[in-house]
């Protein structure tokens, strides 16, 4: 599946790693994709909420009406595989996002075992912003 066509039939995003420092990469890239019109769902257990959304300590957590089309991930590489496991608990995740620098084959290799598309080492909102 191409760039384009992802971006193009997501409507909600949950970004695992979000801040609430408007100053972090992974809160521009939220702020920038919810002025996009792209719903927001933050993951992380440190807040309770940022860009006007609830956030949740994990994915798990989510509740099971919000259906989440991809998980943006802003972990350490070598953080990524349990977002990814949970990414396929939930269900209904159709891609594993991994922002630049963030590359994690064994979890690659896992999320499309199960039907879900991966990016890895790109940025959201500068693919968005390039039309890919």
């Amino acid at each position: 599946m191409l760039i384009s066509d992802i971006l193009k039939s997501a409507k909600t995003i949950a970004i695992v790693g979000l801040s609430n420092k408007p100053d972090r990469p992974s809160n521009e890239v939220a702020t920038y994709l919810q002025g996009k019109g792209y719903r927001i769902i933050p993951v992380n257990p440190n807040i309770e909420e940022v860009l006007g959304e609830k956030a949740y300590p994990d994915i798990s957590s989510i509740p099971k009406d919000i259906s989440v089309d991809i998980v943006d991930i802003f972990r350490k590489s070598e953080d990524v595989l349990p977002h990814v496991k949970e990414a396929i608990e939930k269900g209904r995740v159709k891609v594993i996002w991994m922002q630049e620098g963030i590359v994690n084959e064994e979890a690659e290799k896992l999320a499309r075992a199960h039907g879900i598309e991966v990016i890895m080492d790109a940025c959201m909102m500068k693919s968005h912003k390039l039309g890919y």
